[in-house]
């Protein structure tokens, strides 16, 4: 099995092994009869005929392996033949279709027409346009019969613009203008690398590409020596002296760095040769090779001066494509600043603004102090009804602790009440109790007043009441408080 049948069957499920049978019959008729397995096997050719031309597996004239176009005939058709199932009989239609939906294009028809593939008025060459509707109509019959593959050679749109699309984003992005000119040997071999083709690009797809980037892109200028990558803002619709010298540069400095390669390998071959000559002690081949070194090196050294030089005019070139670019934008910016001043009106005009704003701002500070002075009236009437809420609220929190303070005494007074009096050394009753008792009851008839006549009905109780207390106190310090007084009365000494 051939590269190219090898190549196509791998293309998954469209050449899958059930639908070889399908792909290689006469499927034509099934466009009426069976439209959606008609279109199945229309695409799928397409597809893979595509791709086959892209990896370089179909044969060109002359050898070559084009990869933006294909050229139909016999030797295609042995390409694709199989022992199981022959030739692929409805080849031809696979083309005619592909023309129609202008996925394929004649080659001449691409390469001589004037305006752009994408344009409206654009068409492909009438005459074919004509025999391939009458064909389908079958009003004639097609001159070939079914397996026969006439000789002719289109272009395949779909290689074409991922190709155009990778070679603008690598070769036409550069900033620098100088940097997008390119002689067209240097395009070619760039653009082969590009597409992963063995070195330059073949003559038609060089031709072909070209075409499509300048005519239906405008995204380059070209003739037979140079090629230029449009920038953002270029409108000029032809190559200048200035192009065509910066391009001629490039490729005498490519020139010069292939012939120093080439002499200083020569010059590494000579040393060798003579040193050998030395070891097998033949004097007139050591001499021979020393002088031929000797001249190498003389020619070396004279191109590799050469180089420095034009690499010097090179690196000024670039440096004033720069200096211009930068003149430019000032240029530029300078006209926008003009514009944008006169539209300021001046200085006077400014200052005019500046007063009115200053007017007008002061209008609104004594709108604002107006409005401030009734804010503030209300705000001293707010004050005032603040603060009597506050002392009222500071009256209630001191009624509240007081209270409590009563009734901590109260319950303090009530559970040494509770534990029945203390007896005396003699089992008398101490008289100091009785006091407590009725200090208690006077307590709580206290609570039921208000807070201010309980707190007074406490200050009134009295302790005078209350046996002496023995000799060996009588010189202690009194407790202010009527509860302490209770509290010494009925505590044990």
């Amino acid at each position: 099995m051939s590269d190219l049948l090898s190549f196509i069957f791998s293309q998954g499920e469209q050449f899958r092994r059930v639908r070889l049978p399908s792909l290689y019959s006469d499927f034509t008729l099934q466009r009426s009869s069976n439209p959606d397995g008609y279109a199945a096997n229309i695409a799928a050719w397409t597809e893979a005929l595509s791709k086959a031309a892209q990896a370089g597996l179909l044969s060109a004239p002359g050898n070559e392996r084009d990869t933006l176009s294909i050229t139909t005939g016999e030797a295609l058709l042995r390409c694709l033949e199989t022992r199981e199932w022959g030739r692929p009989l409805a080849l031809g239609t696979v083309i005619d279709e592909a023309v129609s939906q202008q996925q394929m294009m004649p080659y001449q028809e691409f390469i001589s027409s004037r305006k752009s593939i994408y344009s409206r008025n654009w068409t492909i060459h009438p005459w074919w346009l004509l025999s391939w509707g009458m064909k389908q109509l079958g009003i004639i019959q097609s001159s070939t019969a079914p397996g026969q593959l006439p000789v002719a050679r289109f272009v395949i749109m779909r290689n074409i613009e991922e190709a155009a699309s990778k070679i603008t984003k690598h070769l036409g992005n550069k900033s620098n203008p100088i940097d997008r000119i390119y002689p067209i040997s240097i395009f070619s071999s760039e653009t082969g690398r590009i597409m992963n083709t063995q070195g330059k690009l073949t003559e038609s797809d060089l031709q072909v590409i070209l075409v499509y980037l300048a005519r239906d892109k405008s995204a380059i200028l070209y003739d037979n020596q140079t090629v230029k990558f449009k920038g953002p803002e270029d409108t000029s619709s032809a190559l200048s002296t200035q192009d065509k010298t910066i391009a001629s540069l490039k490729i005498l400095i490519t020139d010069m760095n292939s012939q120093i390669v080439l002499l200083a390998s020569r010059i590494s071959k000579l040393s060798e040769t003579a040193r050998i000559a030395v070891e097998n002690k033949n004097k007139i081949s050591a001499l021979a090779a020393l002088r031929s070194k000797k001249l190498n090196e003389t020619v070396l050294a004279q191109r590799t001066e050469a180089l420095n030089q034009l690499e010097e005019i090179y690196g000024k070139i670039e440096q004033a494509a720069d200096q211009v670019a930068i003149l430019r934008v000032m240029e530029a910016s300078a006209g926008v600043l003009r514009n944008l001043n006169a539209e300021a009106g001046g200085i006077e005009k400014v200052e005019d603004l500046v007063e009115i704003l200053r007017d007008e701002m002061s209008k609104v500070d004594e709108v604002s102090s107006a409005i401030d002075v009734g804010g503030h009236e209300n705000r001293l009437s707010d004050e005032d009804g603040i603060d009597e809420e506050l002392e009222s609220l500071e009256r209630q929190a001191k009624a509240e602790q007081e209270e409590k303070e009563v009734r901590l005494t109260a319950e303090r007074l009530a559970s040494i009440g509770g534990n029945g009096g203390v007896k005396r050394r003699d089992g008398s009753q101490d008289k100091g109790f009785e006091n407590v008792q009725s200090a208690s009851q006077g307590l709580d008839e206290a609570l039921d007043r208000p807070i201010e006549e309980g707190i007074k009905a406490l200050n009134r109780l009295s302790l005078d009441e209350a046996q002496p207390v023995p000799e060996g106190n009588a010189n202690e310090t009194t407790p202010p408080t009527p509860a302490g007084r209770i509290l010494d009365v009925v505590s044990p000494r």
